[in-house]
This record gives structure tokens, sequence and C-alpha cells, in this order.
């Protein structure tokens, strides 16, 4: 079932204060420093939680000190947008322990990726809020600051925006309308089941991974198909699938599973885990089109 509604976060301005968050794996001081400079360069204010830095072992510390930086991020009224460090592992911990009332009532940007997906996805179940699947602070000066400029025209517009599929592959040709939603493959999986994922009828999904043989990647596929969520998509986009494998034995494995769902399929979107990892906003309205292979949204994702 399609939401009634969507939230949609003020846009970010220059000279607004973006706080940082390591919400699931730990990051070093190092990792940090250059997309923070370039965060500094760009005319905004930079505000680290206090435990942004928390080290205990896989974990950027303990579930009640990721859960308070998450939440104090959210209260602050001189935050205005929110960047995770990184990725890693650690979302899913907190899900059931998050205030989403907090995070209905002061909308805010919040950008992540990866495992960061978890959270994303538990978010616009629970609030609606439109998020951002983007580039951490750990990589944003990766791609030669492109993936930046990418998610900085996003956070700062309203306006409508179409993205283009480079690699230009429509396995499946057709046009799709609904939301756009999707991350991280492995941990839409681990969602299932929990009241943390939304419902995928009537929207577009968009997929990518890092290191999952081929293997794995069909028993995902086939684990989101058998519980029932690929069954009334609008359609299927994949972005990069890093370290994954052959390209063309993937799209095989993407055909044979979306074959019989009469939805068009298209690759070449270019997000993930690898050097280019543009911004999308995750719950907006978007048309996939496979003539013209572009992804587009009427509306920009913030106010």
């Amino acid at each position: 079932m399609l939401r009634k509604y969507v939230i949609k976060p003020p846009r970010l301005r220059q000279g607004d204060r973006i706080g940082v968050i390591s919400p699931a794996g730990p990051v070093s001081e190092s990792d940090l420093q250059p997309g923070l400079r370039m965060l500094k360069s760009s005319g905004f204010k930079v505000y680290l939680a206090p435990h942004v830095y928390n080290n205990i072992g896989y974990l950027a510390g303990d579930d009640e000190v990721r859960l308070k930086d998450l939440h104090d991020m959210f209260l602050d009224p001189e935050v205005k947008a929110i960047f995770c460090a990184r990725g890693g592992y650690g979302s899913l911990r907190l899900l059931d322990k998050i205030h989403y009332d907090l995070i209905k009532e002061n909308p805010k940007i919040i950008v992540g990726y990866s495992d960061i997906t978890a959270l994303f996805m538990a978010i616009y179940e629970k609030t609606g809020l439109i998020t951002f699947h983007g580039p951490m602070v750990r990589d944003l000066s990766y791609n030669s600051g492109r993936n930046w400029d990418s998610l900085l025209r996003l956070l700062s517009s309203a306006k409508s925006l179409e993205l283009s599929m480079t690699e230009k592959a429509a396995l499946i040709p057709g046009r799709a309308k609904g939301p756009l939603i999707g991350g991280n493959l492995s941990l839409i999986c681990h969602l299932v089941g929990t009241p943390f994922l939304p419902s995928l009828d009537g929207c577009i999904l968009f997929i990518e991974e890092r290191g999952e043989p081929i293997y794995r990647l069909d028993r995902m596929l086939v684990y989101l198909g058998l519980s029932g969520h690929l069954k009334h998509l609008a359609g299927l986009i994949t972005g990069q699938f890093e370290e994954c494998g052959d390209t063309a034995a993937i799209n095989g494995l993407l055909m044979d599973i979306v074959s019989d769902l009469n939805i068009p399929l298209a690759t070449g979107l270019i997000v993930g885990h690898g050097q280019k990892n543009l911004a999308l906003p995750l719950g907006l309205k978007a048309e996939l089109d496979t003539d013209r292979m572009t992804l587009s949204f009427m509306e920009g994702g913030v106010m």
C-alpha cells in the first residue's frame, strides 16, 4: 500500500550547521578529515556528535550512545542536516529503540547508504520522512568531488531532478511510476518480517551490493520474491554490484527473477559502494523511462 503522505525536510542553505553521527561501524579521525574539509570549504558549519569516534569492536560505541547521538541531532535546532560518517554494521540494532515521533516532529535531512539502508527504511515506514541515499562523510571526496556536488544540488533545491543511467541497459523495457525505495540488498532482506520494512507495492525499487557472490545475490532475490515483496513492484533498477562477480551473470539472474513480474528492469544507476555514488531521495515519487534511460522526479526532496 502506497503512503498517503510524505514529509520533506527543509532544504540546506549556505552557512547551515551539518551534524555528523556514527550510527553503525567505527570511523577514525583521519578517515573523516577529507570529507569534513570539503563540507567546511563549501561554506557549512560542522558539528561532530560527542561519540562519533567511539569504537567498540565492530560498532561505533554501544547502542545507547549511538542512539543518543541520533536523537540529539534531530532535537538540536542548530543542526539542519545529519550526515552519517560511514556504514559498516550497527544501524539494525537501533531500530526498535528509536523515538520515531521525535523524528517526525523535527524533520531534517539525513544522508547515508550501505548499512544506513536499515535506518532509512525504518524512518520512512514509521514517519514518512524523505531520506537521502548518498555519500557519507568518509567518502564525500571520492569521484573528484562530483558525489558531493550531486548531493549538494539535491539537498539545496526543491526543483525537479532527472538522472541518466549512463550504462544504458534496459534489460526489460518499459515505463514505471511510483515512490523510489531501496538501497543495500542484504539490509533490505534483513528487514523482511520486521515492522520496519515499508511496503514495496507500487514502488520503484533500486538495489546495490558489495562483496556478495552471485549465489548469495540469488538467495536474497529469491527470498524477497518468496516473501511476496517483489510481487507488486512498479519497476526495478540496479545500482552498482561491486566485487560481486560477472555483470552478465548478475543481469541474467535479475532477468530470471523479474521476468514474470511484468515490470521494467534497468541497470546503470550510479549509486552504491563504488567511487561514483550519486545522491537519491528515498520515498519521493519518480518515473523510470527505459526508452530515455532516465529516472525523473517531478519535485525536489526538500522544501
